[in-house]
């Protein structure tokens, strides 16, 4: 019986780890292609082998010569950073004031603006586009970096999440020593959600410098642009550099895997304790 019960959990164990493997093969298989479509020339592109017998490196330094492709990468992260700063503080603000302080129509609220949610991003661009043109912010970095500044109904909830399972004794201690609502947000409870804001601050710049639909609307001169338009001007009109093209997404994915390298342990963290991670 013991025996049987081994083998039934090793052969669990091999099925778990083959799946993983498969999953992982198929969220790699496009990455390890574009890597190595770089380094190939436009005539070989489609060549099988893995790796080409010439790598042409000098792809990567042609993707800065032809667009200004250093500009469009600091652009984005000024913008990805301003951003989500405003997302990490005001969702901050709107989770505590949700999770813990009492005042009428508070539950109401909130559902009001979670469901918001369900709309989809698309239905908001006309809106937003006549706010932008009204306040004269098209083509300037006001119209990348406003819209998203304010927070938003994920963020809060995640952040409600977070500090509705602090317990009640911090606050209690707070107020008995006299403090505000400000100072037991800022200085009593926001210390504590480090895991959940790691995680906000991560998704919310992906989100942002993976946007490309916006800043195509908003943004047309390249002292401004974003480098997801930078990636899609390198296309032509009747043929494309795909070697150049691919060196360029490489480029645009370099930065978004060293985030993640860096925030890893915290990211993890953060979704296991907000109760995002399916518990």
């Amino acid at each position: 019986m013991r025996r049987a019960t081994a083998w039934r959990r090793l052969a669990g164990g091999f099925g778990v780890y083959l799946a993983l493997i498969v999953v992982a093969w198929c969220a790699l298989t496009p990455i390890l292609w574009a890597v190595s479509a770089s380094l190939k020339t436009d005539g070989t592109i489609t060549d099988l082998a893995p790796l080409p017998t010439h790598p042409q490196w000098s792809n990567y330094r042609a993707a800065f010569d032809l667009i200004p492709l250093g500009r469009m990468l600091l652009n984005t992260v000024v913008y990805a950073a301003c951003v989500t700063a405003g997302q990490v503080f005001f969702c901050s603000l709107a989770g505590y004031a949700f999770a813990r302080l009492r005042f009428p129509g508070r539950e109401a609220l909130f559902l009001g603006y979670l469901a918001t949610l369900m709309v989809p991003l698309t239905v908001t661009v006309i809106p937003q586009f006549l706010l932008m043109r009204a306040f004269g912010w098209m083509d300037t970095p006001w119209a990348m970096i406003v819209p998203g500044l304010f927070g938003s109904a994920f963020g809060t909830y995640l952040m409600r999440q977070f500090f509705a399972t602090l317990p009640a004794e911090l606050e209690e201690a707070a107020i008995l020593d006299g403090c505000t609502s400000w100072q037991i947000y800022w200085r009593v409870l926001l210390p504590h959600t480090r895991p959940a804001l790691m995680v906000l601050a991560v998704l919310t710049w992906i989100t942002v410098w993976n946007d490309f639909l916006w800043p195509l609307i908003m943004i047309q001169r390249n002292e401004y642009a974003t480098a997801t338009l930078g990636l899609v001007r390198l296309q032509g009109q009747y043929n494309t550099n795909w070697p150049l093209l691919m060196a360029t997404s490489v480029i645009l994915l370099l930065p978004l895997l060293l985030l993640y390298a860096v925030a890893q342990r915290a990211f993890v963290r953060g979704i296991a304790m907000s109760g995002l991670g399916g518990r």
